[in-house]
């Protein structure tokens, strides 16, 4: 744990081979992160970008474009699980995510098998499988849970979605007899540039709702009190270079929870940022704050779906891209 007292885990947001041998080592050496996520955007920037992976992918040339992306991701998700399985041993986390295809967002069955498959082929038990929060996905979520698997539920922005994911979870675990640890990942700062320039016009205060949102969802998620399962906040690198670079670790320092950042976000809170929970916020300050947004026409759950499709595309496109350049 980064803050043993909170139970708050500091996972990097971040997968490049050099890095795995190099930079990672020396994070979890001093005790600055204790975890790792993954996701198609990351991947295509280390594969595409990196010439660490220019050898390997020369030995895979008979494979297809899949199977090459596939066999280049399983790597480094061993490299980085091995690198974290003595924290894993001891009870502190030492995960690592790794995604499922994006285009199988809406198939739960083709989702449930390739997270089997990923899972067996890795056969690193501190591997989270990582499942969009679609309706396919809650499905299986549960399905994957109830086999021991550990899931990383993304791209929420919703309420309702980290509602669900929970209940998927629950019943997963129920089913598996076991527990299983999971976490629910909130996308934070993108709700943030969404709303920020027509909030300021209106005289409203900007680099809030994020945070507001996503309290408000780890206070749902926190009285459903399901076994094993953490709120993740993720997408929190800052974009608005007038906030601190550690303002959304600092912002939703909470208990039992998990954020994952990019690495000069994660170096930014060790040196500088607040280290007191900011979690909870009162229900009525998160209230007020989205009434005024109402107030002034903007249908904020329209902006939520939005960026529900938005961030699937993102996803569905980066793998595409990845796909093209093998």
């Amino acid at each position: 744990m980064y803050i043993e007292d909170l139970k708050f885990s500091l996972w990097a947001d971040f997968i490049e081979r050099d890095y795995l041998d190099n930079e990672f080592k020396d994070l979890i050496e001093k005790g600055i992160i204790n975890g790792a996520t993954s996701n198609p955007s990351i991947f295509k920037n280390a594969i595409l970008n990196s010439p660490a992976y220019k050898n390997q992918l020369a030995s895979l040339a008979s494979l297809s474009p899949k199977e090459k992306y596939e066999a280049v991701a399983i790597y480094d998700i061993t490299k980085a699980a091995d690198i974290l399985k003595p924290l894993h041993e001891a009870g502190n986390d030492g995960y690592v995510s790794i995604e499922v295809d994006p285009y199988l967002c809406d198939d739960s069955e083709a989702t449930i098998a390739e997270g089997k498959r990923l899972f067996k082929t890795i056969n690193r038990k501190n591997v989270m499988i990582k499942v969009p929060a679609t309706q396919a996905g809650y499905e299986a979520m549960t399905e994957l849970t109830a086999c021991s698997i550990p899931v990383n539920a993304t791209l929420i922005f919703k309420k309702e979605q980290a509602i669900a994911c929970a209940k998927a979870f629950k019943l997963g675990v129920a089913k598996s007899g076991t527990k299983v640890d999971t976490v629910i990942s909130i996308f934070v700062s993108r709700v943030d540039r969404a709303l920020d320039a027509k909030l300021s016009e209106a005289g409203i205060e900007t680099a809030l709702s994020g945070i507001y949102n996503s309290a408000d969802i780890y206070a749902a998620v926190q009285d459903m009190n399901v076994k094993g399962c953490r709120v993740l906040f993720a997408s929190t690198g800052v974009k608005d270079d007038s906030l601190p670079a550690y303002y959304y670790v600092s912002g939703l320092l909470a208990y039992n929870s998990v954020n994952t950042a990019p690495i000069g976000t994660i170096k930014a809170f060790h040196e500088h940022g607040t280290k007191e929970k900011a979690l909870p916020i009162p229900a009525e300050i998160i209230k007020n704050h989205f009434l005024k947004i109402r107030e002034i026409g903007i249908a904020f759950d329209e902006i939520l779906d939005n960026q529900i499709a938005d961030g699937l595309e993102a996803f569905k496109d980066a793998f595409k891209d990845i796909l093209e350049a093998l």
